[in-house]
C-alpha cells in the first residue's frame, strides 16, 4: 500500500499544490524522455512479498507491528490489515544467479520474519487468500492504525457514496456488503518489478498484457473465499470489487475500474497511460512536496515524482507502470501485481523466473501486437485464467488452445530462450523452468486447495475444513517443496480444544420458510428433510421467527389441512445468538430456556443455526 504519509493535513491547500506537482511531474517525465536521462542498457528485477499473520489455531492475528518492531528491519512494511505485513526486496540486476540470490534474501528475510512472529505466539503463511479469513476480520478495528489507510478508506467510501459490494460466482456464490475496503486485505500476492528499456516500453508493456492470462493461469493459488470455493483465483475479481468507487445508477454509462486490466493496446510512451489514469481516476491521497519537480530539472538534478507516484500507487493496473530513482539515475519499469503469495518460496520464484523469461525472450513477431491479436482477446484470457485456472481453454492469435498447451509448446520456449539471453545460470533455468512444466502437467496451489477442501467437507463442519486445510498448507510450506508435489490430506483430527465460537459449528446450508407459507408446506419440508425446526423469515429477509415440530404435533389433522399461515403458529420471540458468541454460553441458553435449537444471526440476519446435535 506504499509509503507513509506523516505530515499530510489531507485539506483544500495541500490538494491544489499536489495537483500542479501531479501535472509538474507529467511534464518533467516527458523531459526525461526527450533528453535520454531515463536509464538504459541495464535490466533489473524486483519483488514484494506480502504474508499472512496467524494465531496457533491458524485464524487472524493483527500483531503485525508488534512483529514490525521486533524486526527492526527497514526491508518489511505494513499492510492495510494488521494481519499482512510485506518485505520489500532489493533490487538484482538481471544476469547470473540473479534468481537465486532472489530466492536467498527472501527465504532469510522469512526466517526472521518467522522467528520473532514465533515469539508471538504467531505463524507466517504464504497464500492468495488465507482461507480462515472471515467476515470479522475485516471489521475496522483490523485495519493497521496508519493516517494514510484511515483516509484512503474514508476518501473511496466517500466516492463510492454507497458500501462496498462483493459479488462472484464460481461453484458457490459469494454475496456480501461491507463498510470499508478491508475486503482488500484478503489478497496477499507476490509483485515482480522489471526493469524496462525506455524505448522499449510499449511494445513490453503490451506484451505483458498479452501474457497475463496464461500466466496467471499456471499460478493460481486463491480458489477460496470465507468458505465459498470461488474462481481458481478470486483475488482478480475480489480485488476489484473491494475497490471498486463507481457509483451504481439507473443509467447506462461507461466507468472505469480502478483496479483493472485496461481497455486497449498503448501506442506512444509510457507518459500516456499516467495521463490517461490521471484522466479516469479522482485523486484520493495527497501530500506535501517541498519542490516542483521541473525545478529540480532546471537544477540539473533528478526529481522522485512523488506526487505521480503516490498517485500511481492508488491506481491498480494488473500490470502497472512504474516510474523511480535509484542510485541518483530514473528508470522505468513494470510491475506484475497478479501473482499470488505461495504456495511456497520455490514456487514463488519459478513464477518470477517463468514471467521475466517470458519478458526477456519476446519473439520479434510480439514486437507491433495490435496488428496480430485484438485487445479484448488478452483481456478474456486474463478473465478466463481466473476463473478457470489450469483447465482454460485460451484464444492465441485467433485460434483456440489450451492453457496447457500453449505454456509447454509455446510459452515455456520462449522462457528459456529470454533467461538465456541474458545469462541466467543453466541449472536456475532449468530447475525453476521444470518447475512451471511440472505444475502445468500435474497442478496447481488452486488445485490442490479444491480437491482437499472438498475431501474434508464430507468429514468435518466448514470451520474446521478451513482450519485444517490451512494447517496442511503451513505444513507442506515449511517443507518448501512444490506444490505440484503436495501430498493429499488424507484425515484430519478434530480437536475439541480448537472449538470456542458458536460460527465454528453451526450449520450454515439452511431451510427457510416465509411468514406468509402455508402449514401444509412447512409440514411437507420438515418431514422430507428430517428436521425439526425451521427459521422463518419476513419479506425483508429477517429473521421473524421459528417453527418447530413439537407445536406442529400438537395440531389436529383438519388444522393441518386448513389455509393456516406459518406465521400463525411460529415462535415470534426467539432466542438467538451471534457467531462469535461461545459455545458454553449457547449451551447455557439452550438448558436454561429447554430449547434444542439456536438460530444464528448478525444483527437481524440468520446466518447459521446451532443445534443439540451440533454441540
Amino acid at each position: 500500500m506504499g509509503e507513509h504519509i506523516a505530515k499530510s493535513k489531507f485539506d483544500q491547500g495541500e490538494r491544489k499544490a499536489f495537483v500542479q506537482h501531479l501535472l509538474d511531474d507529467i511534464e518533467a517525465l516527458e523531459l526525461l524522455l526527450e533528453q535520454n536521462l531515463i536509464e538504459d542498457g541495464i535490466v533489473r528485477i524486483g519483488a514484494e512479498q506480502e504474508m499472512c499473520l496467524t494465531n496457533k489455531d491458524f485464524r487472524p492475528t493483527g500483531k503485525s507491528l508488534d512483529l514490525l518492531k521486533r524486526i527492526d528491519d527497514s526491508h518489511f512494511t505494513t499492510e492495510l490489515a494488521n494481519y499482512n505485513v510485506e518485505i520489500n526486496l532489493d533490487p538484482f540486476e538481471l544476469k547470473n544467479d540473479c534468481f537465486a540470490a532472489v530466492e536467498k534474501q527472501l527465504r532469510t528475510l522469512f526466517n526472521k520474519a518467522k522467528t520473532k512472529a514465533n515469539e508471538l505466539g504467531a505463524n507466517i503463511l504464504l497464500t492468495g487468500i488465507l482461507p480462515t479469513i472471515s467476515k470479522n476480520e475485516l471489521g475496522i478495528d483490523f485495519m493497521t492504525p496508519i493516517p494514510r489507510y484511515y483516509k484512503l478508506n474514508e476518501v473511496l467510501k466517500s466516492f463510492r457514496g454507497d458500501h462496498f459490494a462483493l459479488k462472484i460466482r464460481g461453484v458457490d456464490e459469494l454475496t456480501l456488503r461491507h463498510d470499508s475496503v478491508l475486503f482488500e486485505a484478503c489478497n496477499t500476492s507476490f509483485q515482480l518489478h522489471l526493469q524496462i528499456s525506455p524505448g522499449d516500453f510499449i511494445k513490453s508493456y503490451n506484451w505483458s498484457q498479452a501474457i497475463a492470462g496464461p500466466v496467471l493461469g499456471i499460478c493460481c493459488n486463491s480458489p477460496l473465499l470465507m468458505g465459498r470455493e470461488l474462481w481458481k483465483e478470486t483475488r482478480i475479481a475480489l480485488f476489484q470489487q473491494s475497490l471498486d468507487t463507481r457509483k451504481w445508477s439507473y443509467a447506462l454509462k461507461e466507468q472505469v475500474a480502478r483496479v483493472g486490466f485496461g481497455s486497449h493496446w498503448q501506442k506512444d510512451s509510457v507518459t500516456e497511460i499516467f495521463k490517461e489514469d490521471i484522466s479516469s481516476h479522482r485523486i484520493v491521497l495527497t501530500k506535501p512536496i517541498e519542490k516542483s519537480s521541473l525545478q529540480v530539472i532546471k537544477n540539473g538534478a533528478i526529481p522522485k515524482l512523488e506526487a505521480l507516484n503516490l498517485f500511481n500507487g492508488t491506481v491498480y493496473r494488473w500490470n502497472r507502470p512504474c516510474y523511480g530513482v535509484g542510485n541518483r539515475k530514473p528508470h522505468l519499469r513494470i510491475e506484475n501485481r497478479y501473482i499470488p503469495s505461495g504456495p511456497t518460496m520455490i514456487d514463488e520464484i519459478a513464477n518470477f523466473a517463468f514471467w521475466v523469461g517470458l519478458m526477456a525472450g519476446r519473439p520479434k513477431k510480439f514486437d507491433d501486437i495490435p496488428s496480430i491479436m485484438d485487445f479484448k482477446e488478452a483481456k478474456l484470457n486474463f478473465i478466463k485464467s481466473a476463473r478457470t485456472g489450469r483447465q482454460t481453454v485460451l484464444s492465441w492469435l485467433g485460434e483456440s488452445i489450451t492453457l496447457k498447451k500453449l505454456i509447454i509448446n509455446e510459452l515455456l520456449p520462449i522462457a528459456y530462450k529470454g533467461l538465456k539471453k541474458y545469462n541466467i545460470d543453466s541449472r536456475d533455468i532449468n530447475r525453476l523452468l521444470g518447475i512451471i512444466e511440472a505444475r502445468t502437467r500435474n497442478g496447481t496451489g488452486a488445485e490442490w486447495q479444491v480437491e482437499n477442501f472438498r475431501g474434508l467437507r464430507k468429514q468435518m463442519k466448514l470451520d474446521s475444513v478451513l482450519v485444517e486445510l490451512t494447517k496442511a498448507m503451513h505444513a507442506n510450506q515449511e517443507s518448501n517443496k512444490p506444490v505440484h508435489t503436495w501430498p493429499s490430506i488424507k484425515e484430519a483430527i478434530k480437536s475439541k480444544e480448537s472449538f470456542k465460537w458458536v460460527g465454528q459449528i453451526m450449520s450454515t446450508k439452511l431451510m427457510k420458510l416465509y411468514e406468509d407459507d402455508y402449514i401444509n408446506l412447512a409440514i411437507s419440508i420438515m418431514r422430507w428433510n428430517n428436521i425439526h425446526h425451521i427459521p422463518v423469515e419476513n419479506e425483508k429477509g429477517e429473521l421473524a421467527g421459528l417453527l418447530t415440530w413439537s407445536h406442529i404435533e400438537g395440531l389436529d389433522e383438519n388444522h393441518k389441512k386448513r389455509d393456516s399461515r406459518v406465521s400463525e403458529l411460529m415462535i415470534k420471540k426467539v432466542v438467538t445468538v451471534q457467531p462469535r458468541t461461545k459455545i458454553e454460553t449457547a449451551k447455557k441458553l439452550m438448558n436454561d430456556y429447554q430449547i434444542g435449537c439456536l438460530p444464528v444471526c448478525v444483527g437481524s440476519n440468520l446466518v447459521g443455526i446451532i443445534s443439540k446435535v451440533d454441540l
